[in-house]
């Protein structure tokens, strides 16, 4: 079933509520938004676009940001979807998934789209989950959307296929799975890898998020970000986070 405008929208009401009573997730997103702003590529076109944006909290950081979401809400500024957008070929410098990637359900028909609206070197930077050892515990016993290792990537969608009426998807281990091994590389050739981290990020974890418990006090934030620091040297093990910035090779594409 496709999602419903009213779905969408009292998750977006439920999010700004927690948003507004938990001053450590706030700190925490603006670490995050922080270590996003440092990769977005100006460029000619000097636009930036985030898709997905929910509560929209990414200009609290990158404040010309264009926001935008399956649905209108206050908090963006138009309405996108990534299989369609409505940008012109060329007119955008940057694009922002931020816990978008794993939402969707054929990652190679919507890289073409993204492709077609990137100006020469322009650049896609998402952020999502990682699966890890600790990441594929944290994010298959304490988080609602499944990890989906057994489940085929189904690349480009099929002929006919309604981007309008999709419903619902979900596989927080689509990043991990793609960018992280050989096995999708081939499909990627019209991407250049600028940079990709993986990040313990238990700060953000133990923070509970938007829908779990709180586990740490604020004053206790600075002690947390230096244990991250120790665990993001064994990736492998501690990872929950994937930075990824892909930048756009210059081709023949037929748009």
């Amino acid at each position: 079933m496709p999602i419903s405008i009213n779905q969408h929208n009292s998750e977006i009401q439920k999010k700004l509520e927690v948003w507004s009573r938990k001053p450590l997730l706030r700190k925490i997103y603006h670490k995050f938004y922080r270590q996003v702003a440092g990769f977005v590529y100006h460029g000619g076109k000097d636009v930036v676009v985030e898709l997905g944006s929910g509560i929209g909290n990414i200009k609290e950081v990158i404040p010309g940001c264009l926001r935008t979401d399956l649905f209108a809400n206050p908090r963006i500024d138009r309405v996108e979807n990534a299989y369609s957008l409505s940008f012109a070929n060329e007119s955008v410098s940057t694009i922002i998934l931020f816990d978008v990637f794993h939402h969707l359900r054929y990652p190679g028909t919507a890289l073409k789209e993204l492709l077609r609206v990137l100006e020469p070197k322009g650049r896609i930077i998402i952020f999502d989950p990682f699966i890890s050892v600790s990441g594929f515990f944290i994010y298959g016993f304490f988080h609602h959307e499944p990890i989906g290792y057994a489940r085929r990537i189904e690349w480009l969608a099929p002929e006919g296929w309604d981007y309008q009426n999709d419903g619902y998807y979900a596989a927080q281990g689509n990043a991990t799975r793609i960018f992280a091994a050989k096995k999708y590389a081939p499909l990627l050739h019209d991407w250049k890898i600028i940079d990709c981290k993986k990040m313990a990020a238990f700060s953000y974890g133990a923070s509970g998020g938007y829908s779990g418990k709180q586990l740490y006090p604020e004053k206790l934030y600075s002690a947390m970000t230096m244990l991250d620091m120790i665990l993001d040297k064994l990736p492998f093990l501690f990872a929950t986070r994937l930075l990824l910035v892909l930048e756009a090779r210059r081709r023949e594409i037929n748009f």
